[in-house]
């Protein structure tokens, strides 16, 4: 489905209780400069995400690996989307050497997707993996990975190095994810999600809300992961990154957040990150549990 919606005549005002705070601050600075030193993409940049100030002030960043054009073109995203450069073979060294320097202690690699590679860059997330162990081996890793267009043996790279979490969003409900993310499927990230646990790997998803999404088709959607045993759920408001994408059709009431939070931990999730604006890496580091 094409957004071909006119946006400019579906424009709902941002509530008041939904304030960005701007990046400012010498952790900030610091990590601006070194993320341009060694020509890193992070999603926070690329992603257009609203927690940025604040993580960056922390001095940590969500490193975006593969470069910074997608080969997908989902409606929510304010990723470039277009023909990729040709894989960085050095990429892995650099993301490494920077979580060194950083003195990260828990990092979160997510990529763009590489559907016209091979692998979907399946090599280079382990040599990444690998890459960030050897030069900080008591660093813990997060990675928020594609669903490799459903071909399997590249998911099982992923597992085979494990990472201490490995994310996968769903990003909407089922009846609004051929709208959101064009060229995925629900049933296939659900798929993704199920290998992923059944290959021993602790489990995370993302969902998106505000799209026209209705409460019993949240809950449904909650349901369907916990159905393939997913540890870590978070629930954010989609926020618009540009008149060109999909419109936000409801600004979500925190006290609504909350109910999903308490439901999620009822259903049996480890943890529930639920608020406006909360973004998958989000407390990325409070997600790791014995």
């Amino acid at each position: 489905m094409e957004n071909t919606t006119d946006q400019s005549t579906i424009r709902i005002k941002k509530p008041k209780w939904l304030r960005v705070k701007l990046p400012t601050g010498e952790n900030y600075r610091n990590v601006r400069s070194l993320v341009d030193q060694h020509k890193l993409h992070t999603i926070c940049e690329s992603g257009s995400c609203p927690n940025m100030g604040e993580c960056w002030g922390e001095g940590t960043a969500t490193f975006m690996i593969l470069g910074n054009i997608c080969t997908r073109s989902c409606g929510f995203c304010a990723v470039q989307t277009g023909k990729p450069e040709e894989v960085d073979e050095f990429e892995p060294g650099r993301v490494a050497n920077s979580v060194k320097i950083m003195g990260v202690k828990h990092a979160v690699i997510t990529s763009v997707d590489r559907d016209d590679l091979k692998d979907g860059g399946a090599e280079i997330w382990a040599q990444t993996v690998r890459a960030i162990r050897q030069q900080s081996p008591g660093t813990t890793l997060e990675t928020l990975i594609p669903d490799f267009a459903g071909k399997w043996e590249n998911l099982a790279v992923i597992i085979q190095v494990a990472p201490e979490i490995v994310s996968h969003n769903l990003e909407t409900v089922r009846r609004l994810t051929k709208q959101v993310r064009i060229q995925a499927k629900y049933d296939r990230s659900l798929e993704v999600l199920f290998r992923l646990k059944k290959g021993g790997m602790r489990t995370k998803s993302g969902v998106m809300l505000g799209l026209g999404e209705s409460v019993d088709e949240v809950i449904e959607t909650m349901q369907d992961l916990r159905a393939v045993g997913v540890d870590i759920l978070t629930l954010g408001q989609y926020l618009q990154p540009t008149p060109k994408h999909l419109p936000v059709m409801e600004f979500i009431e925190p006290s609504q957040f909350e109910k999903y939070r308490v439901l999620g931990l009822e259903m049996g999730f480890r943890f529930v990150e639920s608020g406006p604006l909360v973004r998958s890496s989000y407390h990325a580091e409070k997600h790791l549990f014995d």
